[in-house]
């Protein structure tokens, strides 16, 4: 079932120790910051919860798992505090997953682009089938993944970031963020993808709950920078779209 709320859905539902929050948004599951802010704010909510073990994150439809920002409010920014504000969306849903306390799982069944990529780099575990392809298109509208970017090179390396940066036109399909270290494991189906998420997040429920948030802090150290550096990185971004480049080519790509 996929939402035709244009702000998009944010439902969570608890049983057994596990919290699956699920997103969705009719274009594609992209992001529109009312709905990035209520994700950070819920991740951090759940986070909190003595009954939640372990967190799986997980978008509506069989297609794309997430689109990325909003390209209609991209388009609509006129200022830099809008821009920055624009490009914060993001950076707080990674410092969420990063201070929510749980370990966070991905289920990924399709497509991810631009922070899509970076909401997905900043989860614990990634589980993804054979249609989770990923993209950073930043560069071809004049602006970079500079946001996302700690996320992304963190979980990948610089090597696989500047590739997936630089190669700003082309996909890279699930087993090439396989072998980079996005995804833990790749499924031919949802069906198969669906099973390993529950026997999975099962077992980490079933664990001591100290053990798992020591060894969240242990995987997340040395980022207690972050909330400063991906502020400081979304005004960068919030000033590269005002720029005429970026204009000229938001103006083509909506056409």
């Amino acid at each position: 079932m996929t939402t035709t709320r244009q702000n998009g859905s944010l439902y969570t539902n608890i049983h057994n120790k596990i919290a699956t929050i699920e997103f969705g948004h009719p274009a594609s599951n992209s992001f529109p910051s009312d709905l990035l802010e209520r994700l950070s704010k819920e991740l951090i909510t759940v986070g909190a919860k003595e009954e939640v073990a372990v967190i799986v994150l997980k978008s509506e439809g069989e297609k794309a798992f997430c689109a990325g920002a909003s390209f209609d409010e991209l388009v609509a920014i006129k200022n830099l505090e809008e821009g920055k504000q624009f490009f914060s969306g993001f950076a707080n849903v990674i410092n969420a997953i990063r201070t929510c306390g749980k370990l966070v799982i991905a289920r990924v069944q399709g497509k991810t682009v631009g922070g899509g990529v970076g909401l997905l780099a900043a989860c614990d575990y990634v589980l993804a089938t054979e249609q989770a392809a990923i993209k950073l298109s930043e560069l071809t509208i004049g602006i970079g993944p500079f946001v996302i970017e700690p996320a992304v090179s963190r979980k990948m390396g610089i090597g696989a970031t500047a590739e997936l940066t630089l190669d700003a036109t082309s996909w890279k399909n699930a087993y090439w963020a396989k072998e980079k270290g996005l995804y833990a494991k790749v499924f031919e189906n949802t069906k198969e993808l669906d099973e390993e998420v529950e026997i999975l997040s099962e077992k980490l429920a079933s664990y001591n709950p100290v053990a798992l948030a020591e060894i969240k802090k242990a995987l997340w150290r040395n980022t207690e920078n972050w909330d400063t550096l991906l502020a400081e990185r979304a005004a960068v971004s919030g000033e590269l779209v005002l720029s005429d480049f970026t204009k000229t080519a938001l103006a083509k790509f909506k056409k």
